[in-house]
């Protein structure tokens, strides 16, 4: 059975290699890939949060997702996006569902944040952006400076990475995760 990835943002903000190379990697690698936005409207990503880059038609609205379907969650960064996500209900419900249900979550660069607001940090052992280390510690998580962190405390897995320099590990990591727990057909 082919395992499928959700990925989630705004639709502004979103900082374009971590939401591009993810998708495109995971794609590659014969993942069932869906992009979801807060609306039915293009994407407009950024390079170092200042200069727009490419926009990407989602694949569906965070309203209308059926979390259910998926086994992974990423969650791009981004300053805008990841501010954005922490507002936003549809987010907070498809994150908590993700940790209430054990499901894999990886979130680099500013996408931890987004995890404040679902009370999902505390206890946990993650790495961001540095500019978002206290806000992680205040809301309970310990934080690490590593390219790349797997924390499995409170049953479910949350991969983080630090910034747009650390995806060929992110990428790598989400895939031994979702290759783990795989049926290995000799």
């Amino acid at each position: 059975m082919v395992k499928k990835v959700l990925i989630i943002t705004s639709n502004t903000g979103i900082e374009h290699d971590e939401l591009a190379e993810p998708l495109n990697f995971l794609q590659e690698k014969g993942f069932v890939v869906i992009h979801a936005a807060e609306k039915n409207e293009d994407v407009q990503t950024v390079e170092n949060d200042e200069k727009k880059s490419a926009t990407y038609t989602p694949d569906t609205t965070l309203s209308e997702v059926s979390v259910e379907d998926y086994d992974l969650l990423v969650i791009p960064g981004g300053t805008v996006n990841a501010d954005k996500l922490r507002i936003n209900e549809d987010a907070q419900r498809i994150i908590q569902y993700f940790t209430d249900n054990k499901k894999t979550i990886a979130a680099i660069c500013h996408g931890p944040w987004a995890l404040i607001n679902a009370g999902r940090v505390k206890g946990k052992t993650l790495t961001s952006y540095k500019s978002i280390k206290l806000d992680l510690e205040n809301a309970g998580a310990k934080w690490v400076d590593e390219e790349v962190h797997r924390c499995n405390t409170h049953d479910w897995v949350l991969i983080t990475s630090r910034n747009p320099d650390d995806l060929p590990a992110f990428n790598t990591a989400i895939v031994e995760e979702l290759e783990e727990d795989m049926d290995i057909i000799p």
